[in-house]
């Protein structure tokens, strides 16, 4: 029962989340008795391939196709599959974000395989194949045997911390048979955030909400967050209205993100804005409304106006940083 796991890279470089993804990989093959094959699609040079197996995987199959480089699922979808029937893989494993919400059920549908999204736990295989995932908006969780032969799953990020080992990983190139109809998207232009931590991969997370009353008050959001070293986030009244760019959204609407320390400030905490936050290691609150939804999920919680108590909380993040050194 050999695993499959899909790794996306970046311009040929894999972020934090490829690297959680190849671990959780291979401790499924370990504990399946079998290895865990990495599958690169797009341009990636040899030295960036290796460097996975110091995550577990031994082995990588890469899909050099240029046209790979942007996403087109029904593409990614026939690399997964032809590489799947390479190695016979019995599970097959993605990440829980854009690629994967597209890939894993396209692949999943064409091989008649069971399909678990979103998962947070690695595999109980004494009575089945049974895996944990959120539900209800990460109010409760749900654990979902698969019992076909072939299993795909979807991981979330940031569900595991990343360790380093010794070994590297060696790669070999995989053909695939593309057509035109293969590639039915194509992509004219793409604009990226440069020079800020980017919010998937953040450790920390500063997000603001409509009690900062306008966006000439968002200063004091960027300013703690520069202090700590942290993204930048927002709830969706704020994206909706302009005042941050959608891709700072989170929730059930915009991203997921599970950092270790999430900082809501002016936010109330609605059912839909705590899906994409309630992974969290630890959540603190800052709101003037006593009764604000937020407080009852937060680990800790402030009481005040957020333009009043934001800058106080920059200035001691100051002098505490100041003192370590």
């Amino acid at each position: 029962m050999s695993v499959l796991v899909l790794i996306e890279n970046i311009e040929g470089n894999f972020k934090k989340k490829s690297f959680e993804l190849a671990q959780y990989a291979a401790t499924i093959a370990k504990n399946l008795g079998t290895e865990a094959t990495a599958l690169v699609l797009g341009t990636c040079d040899n030295a960036a391939m290796t460097q996975l197996g110091a995550y577990g995987t031994n082995k990588v199959l890469h899909v050099a196709d240029t046209k790979l480089n942007q996403l087109s699922a029904k593409a990614y979808a026939k690399a997964v599959i032809a590489a799947a029937e390479k190695i016979g893989a019995k599970v097959i494993i993605a990440s829980h974000d854009n690629v994967g919400k597209s890939v894993a059920p396209m692949v999943a549908a064409h091989i008649k395989a069971g399909i678990i999204t979103g998962a947070v736990s690695y595999p109980d295989t004494s009575n089945g194949f049974v895996v944990k995932r959120n539900v209800f908006g990460g109010k409760a969780f749900a654990f979902v045997n698969i019992s076909t032969d072939t299993k795909v799953l979807t991981l979330l990020p940031n569900s595991f911390p990343v360790i380093a080992a010794e070994g590297t990983a060696t790669a070999e190139t995989l053909a695939v048979s593309f057509d035109d109809q293969d590639f039915g998207i194509t992509v004219k232009e793409t604009n990226k955030v440069t020079g800020a931590v980017p919010l998937g991969e953040a450790e920390l997370v500063v997000s603001g909400g409509r009690g900062l009353k306008g966006p000439e008050n968002w200063g004091i959001i960027e300013d703690l967050a520069a202090t700590m070293g942290a993204a930048t986030a927002c709830s969706r009244p704020v994206a909706d209205s302009h005042w941050r760019p959608h891709h700072e959204h989170v929730g059930q609407t915009g991203g997921t993100i599970r950092p270790n320390l999430y900082i809501a400030i002016g936010i109330s905490g609605a059912i839909q804005h705590l899906a994409g936050v309630n992974g969290s290691k630890t959540i603190v609150v800052i709101n003037k409304d006593p009764e604000a939804p937020f407080f009852k999920a937060a680990d800790y919680g402030v009481i005040g106006d957020a333009l009043e108590v934001t800058p106080k909380l920059n200035e001691a993040m100051k002098k505490f940083k100041a003192a370590q050194h």
